[in-house]
């Protein structure tokens, strides 16, 4: 028998179009012989299944169920496609696991551990996970340009601690820049996080449960024509992504173990996506994200088809991988 395959996409973020993109690939993407797939938009103003024919029919959220043509249908398991908040900080992960409901990404701590930037490095630096320096403003505390220069220096990155798709990101290279810089990753989110400079070969990791082991996939360089991998690099073309990257046997050594030591701290499952900049040859960890884009141009899939999964394989594990 057919299991019923929710996925939901948008989110309440800037990163909604995006995350739409990636739920609409998944949809076209999963075996139809095996799932009855329906895609589910989650929006702050509507939770709401949408057909073939783009209408519109209301989630029941006492347990995530639809009415179609006067018959109920539940759901086996939620494919979860949404970047950013509800979907990739643990709201939706604890919604789920209340009504006891498998869904495709990590469970609700590590969602919310991974979502904060600030909270997850510091996690994972007592495991020796080498990252940049940084510095920590709150909404409202006093922006002190010569303290936080003194530790992380110039050029650094400003960034919304909880934000993705580099919205709320500036490099800034002098210190009359840096207030703007706030400024602007405060509309993102009340915390931010401020990085020095890393220079070096920044590469990309991505890390999934498959077939019940920890897996590894090939890894991804990034090379911006941009200052930085900001959002125009990452989804307007403005950049290449080399699969796979063009680094040592030392450094792909190196880079996997982190990636899949970080993996296994954190006690991950499903999808993980994490960046890393080579300083003095080693690898420094960016961010760990846990929805990652599913587009057929994202970098994950990517990875996957480098490897030798296609997309069908690779969304179609991670709802085994659930349902198990």
């Amino acid at each position: 028998m057919k299991k019923n395959i929710a996925i939901i996409m948008g989110g309440y973020s800037s990163e909604y179009e995006i995350s739409l993109k990636s739920g609409n690939v998944v949809y076209e993407s999963l075996d139809n012989t095996k799932y009855n797939l329906f895609r589910i938009h989650i929006f702050k103003n509507k939770w709401v299944y949408v057909d073939a024919d783009d209408q519109e029919f209301p989630i029941d959220k006492n347990d995530f169920s639809i009415s179609l043509n006067g018959s109920k249908t539940n759901f086996d398991c939620v494919f979860n496609a949404i970047h950013g908040s509800p979907g990739e900080d643990g709201f939706m992960q604890a919604y789920f696991k209340l009504i006891n409901l498998p869904q495709t990404s990590c469970s609700m701590y590590q969602a919310a551990l991974t979502f904060n930037k600030r909270d997850c490095l510091s996690v994972l630096k007592p495991y020796g996970i080498k990252t940049a320096e940084s510095f920590y403003l709150n909404l409202g505390d006093h922006v002190n340009e010569d303290a936080i220069i003194k530790k992380v220096g110039l050029p650094c990155f400003v960034k919304a601690n909880k934000a993705g798709s580099s919205f709320g990101i500036t490099k800034v290279y002098k210190k009359d820049e840096l207030q703007n810089a706030v400024d602007v990753a405060f509309v993102e989110d009340d915390e931010i996080i401020i990085e020095s400079f890393l220079d070096g070969i920044e590469v990309s990791v991505g890390v999934i449960t498959y077939k019940g082991e920890v897996k590894v996939l090939p890894i991804t360089e990034i090379v911006t024509e941009n200052d930085f991998f900001d959002y125009k690099a990452k989804y307007l073309g403005e950049s290449q992504e080399i699969t796979p990257a063009r680094i040592t046997k030392v450094q792909e050594d190196k880079v996997n173990k982190i990636a899949k030591q970080v993996y296994e701290i954190l006690k991950m499952t499903g999808f993980s996506r994490s960046e890393y900049i080579f300083k003095d040859g080693e690898p420094h960890l960016l961010e760990v994200n846990t929805v990652p884009g599913f587009t057929r141009a994202s970098i994950l899939p990517q990875q996957a088809a480098a490897a030798g999964i296609s997309l069908k394989e690779l969304f179609g594990n991670a709802i085994e991988e659930a349902l198990k």
